[in-house]
């Protein structure tokens, strides 16, 4: 999925604007980690677009990279004031999970009723992979937009240079920089991951499932890596720890007496952000989303989201 300029030359069609909301949500989820921050700031954009004058909307050759460049734009300045929201934020700040909407017959693009839903836009590859999005969180506003217009969507540093306002060897710096602070970890290609991989890892979530059912902590011990970390985001709104819990045995202990202390939970396996995960629903609404990261057989990480701000599109998926 490359950026690519896709206007011509004089005017632009409503309609041809208006079909680059998908390529916009997809780069503005990746930037924020939020869906609906993502179509805040694409709404946004497009606001600023219809509000130029006509003479000048014509004279832009390419709506489609005004629009990418605008958006990036207000992504950097929201990524800017996120620094000081989430350190106000109570406990560990997670990305938004994203369903798969063509589970439970859903329909891609659009949501209940058919009508538009944002989360429904986004190619779920491995660059929305929450193992990916968390790392993402680590880099510094500028780093980020470079390391993912770049490196995932091969934007030009030429063209980069006009979303953050520097040279395009400044910010070929900065997505050097980025990869620096993510280590071992690539940009992914923007194709979803081999079919070997995601059969294991559904294996390996679906024993959890099993496990954490039945409350069998050895068996839960044996499926979590030794060093395991779960890290969990509340908001503040629902209960939940507020730091990681680091070790395999310790995550076990604690999955199986949150099981104890809410009978009636119904897990579900689901495509969490592209890669086996689960749900779990307490008199059919949506109160938990896991994501977990698998290496050799084991789970290595799990994200739980639970704040139900971060939950509207699950919501959505569940009722259909």
């Amino acid at each position: 999925m490359a950026f690519g300029h896709t206007g011509a030359g004089g005017g632009v069609s409503a309609g041809g604007v208006a079909d680059e909301r998908h390529q916009l949500v997809n780069v503005a989820y990746r930037l924020l980690g939020s869906v609906t921050e993502a179509e805040d700031a694409v709404q946004d954009a497009y606001a600023r677009w219809y509000g130029l004058p006509r003479g000048r909307r014509e004279e832009i050759r390419s709506p489609g990279a005004w629009l990418t460049t605008v958006t990036g734009r207000i992504c950097l300045d929201l990524l800017g004031s996120a620094r000081a929201r989430r350190e106000r934020y109570v406990g560990a700040w997670l990305p938004e999970p994203l369903p798969d909407p063509t589970e439970d017959g859903r329909t891609n693009g659009t949501g209940p009723a058919g009508a538009a839903d944002p989360a429904d836009l986004i190619v779920l590859d491995e660059s929305v992979g929450m193992a990916f999005l968390v790392v993402l969180e680590s880099m510094t506003p500028a780093e980020r937009v470079a390391f993912v217009l770049h490196d995932v969507f091969r934007y030009p540093f030429a063209e980069i240079a006009g979303v953050l306002d520097r040279t395009p060897a400044a910010c070929k710096q900065l997505a050097s920089s980025a990869r620096r602070r993510a280590g071992a970890v690539t940009a992914p290609a923007t194709a979803p991951g081999t079919l070997g991989a995601t059969a294991e890892r559904a294996d390996v979530v679906r024993h959890v499932k099993e496990a954490w059912e039945t409350k069998d902590i050895p068996a839960l011990v044996g499926l979590l890596d030794p060093a395991a970390v779960m890290t969990a985001d509340g908001g503040g709104l629902v209960g939940t720890v507020l730091r990681p819990v680091e070790g395999g045995a310790r995550i076990a202990q604690y999955m199986v007496a949150i099981a104890d202390r809410a009978p009636g939970l119904e897990l579900l396996e689901r495509s969490v952000n592209g890669t086996p995960g689960l749900v779990a629903r307490r008199d059919g609404v949506v109160a938990t989303v896991a994501a977990f990261d698998v290496s050799d057989g084991r789970i290595t990480r799990i994200w739980v989201v639970r704040n139900p701000e971060k939950l509207g599109p699950w919501a959505r998926s569940e009722d259909n």
